[in-house]
Order: C-alpha cells, then structure tokens, then sequence
C-alpha cells in the first residue's frame, strides 16, 4: 500500500471542529497531527497521502494548504470554499497563489449536511462546480444515500468535472440493507466522470461488533460498479478509530479486495488516486 487517499487532522486550539458533538463522537474531541498519523502510515508502506477539509470555513484550507507544504506525507489536499459564491474561480486562484497551493487537487462540501437533497443542482452551485472543473481541480462529494441521485444529475450535468464518492455514498452498512443504496451506486458508476473511495465502512457498520464479513457485500458493489481502475483506499482517519485502528482499516480493506489480482490490488491502493489526484 502507499497511498491513503483520504484523512484528516485538525488542532481544536486552531479551528474548532463543530460537527463533533455528543457522547459517541467525544473521542474525536481532541488533536489529531501529521505527528500521530506517520508513523501509522509510514509502517504500512504509505508514502502518499490526500489530506482531506472538515469544516465549511475559509480560512481552513490555507492551513491544510501550508501543513501539506511543510509536510513530505502530504501530498493533495482537497479543501474547502463556498461555491455559491460568485467568485469561485478568484477565491480557487487565491488558494493556488498561497503557501502549499500547488497541492490543491480538488474541493469538497459538506452536501450531506444540506436538507434539500437537490442542494447539488442548484443553479450557483453547478456554476461553482463549472469553476473548480475549469481549475483542473476534481470535486469530492460527502453525501447520504438518499442524495446519490442528485449526484448523478450533476455529474451527468459536468461530464468535463471528476466527481469523487467519499466513503461509498455512506451505504446503511449497520442495518444491512442494499437498496436503493447498490441501484444509486451503479447509476453513479456508469457515468465515466465518476470515481468512489473504499473508505468509510466501519464507521457506517455497528461500530461494537463490526467484522469483515459485513462490510464485505457493500465493498463488492462498488468494486463491481466502479471496477479497480476507478477505486481508491482510503483510511478517514481519524474518524476511522472511532470503530478501528489504522492499521485495522487498511488490513480489512486488503482483505476484501485480496481476490483480486495484483495489478488490480495495485491499482486500488495507489494507481487510482495518483491519476486522479495528480500524485
């Protein structure tokens, strides 16, 4: 393995993380540093990874943008800005013109967040995505399975922007149920612009009593969906240890794709997400 193509870090000192609330997520409640990710990273041969935003601030990104300049792990960050705005391309310009700007590869939106399940179609924000495709960047979506469908619609909307699925759509993995999430997840794929990221399962399994076994029938769809040439590993940590160890994650995602050949493995685990996020 050697490319995570998803995680996160933040300093609370720094930027409060508000969407951390409540007793089941009080363990993410604290700092999590490039200094506690390394060494994990580093010991399963990681050598690349895409560091990922988690709050719909602005000044966030320039400091995920500046970690990544001073930092030899890192080496994309997909960040944030508001694309409602009607200056989209100049605020994207302004991020590429500051410290660590080279690494930007790509935006992303807390869409799943957003009661109205269309908030993908909206007139600005598919203006705003026309801006990021128009800045070479690729545009990863957080959604809940009942926003796929809008998903489809703007990627079948923006052929010339990549869209990246972040954590499989989030499929009801906890309760076992399949559809309408595997329809949704095969419309998505069969639309050439689209891209899914093998990460995010244990978090969306019990995360008590999860094993393999569960989130195997949900990894299958999307690798049947998608196929390796268009998947990519990735850890969400730290969100990850809520449920399981780094290590943990990266073993268990090996283990459901060790069927396949190794050119294929490879392309998982790294050649994916160095094409798509120009690695």
């Amino acid at each position: 393995m050697t490319v995570d193509a998803h995680h996160h870090v933040w300093s609370l000192g720094a930027r409060d993380q508000d969407w951390i609330t409540g007793p089941e997520l009080a363990p993410l409640r604290r700092d999590f540093t490039m200094a506690d990710l390394e060494p994990e990273a580093r010991g399963l041969g990681v050598d690349r990874t895409v560091l990922v935003q988690t709050v719909t601030v602005a000044e966030e990104t320039p400091e995920l943008l500046a970690l990544a300049d001073a930092t030899g792990l890192i080496s994309a960050v997909v960040g944030w800005t508001d694309l409602t705005a009607p200056d989209v391309a100049d605020a994207l310009a302004r991020l590429r013109e500051g410290p660590g700007g080279r690494c930007l590869r790509g935006i992303r939106h807390q869409v799943q967040g957003e009661s109205d399940p269309g908030w993908l179609l909206r007139p600005d924000v598919l203006s705003g995505l026309a801006a990021v495709a128009d800045a070479g960047l690729v545009y990863d979506l957080v959604v809940l399975p009942h926003q796929l469908p809008a998903c489809v619609d703007a990627a079948s909307a923006l052929p010339r922007l990549t869209f990246v699925l972040d954590h499989m759509g989030k499929p009801p993995i906890a309760s076992g149920a399949l559809e309408p999430w595997a329809s949704d997840i095969r419309a998505l794929a069969a639309l050439p612009n689209t891209v899914c990221k093998l990460s995010g399962m244990v978090t969306e399994a019990d995360w008590r009593t999860w094993s393999p076994a569960d989130l195997g029938p949900y990894a299958d769809i999307v690798l049947d969906a998608f196929g390796p040439g268009r998947l990519m590993f990735g850890s969400d940590w730290p969100v990850c240890t809520l449920a399981a160890t780094y290590a943990e994650v990266a073993d268990t995602a090996a283990g459901l794709i060790q069927d396949l050949g190794e050119g294929e493995r490879a392309q998982i685990f790294e050649g994916t997400a160095a094409r798509v996020y120009r690695l």
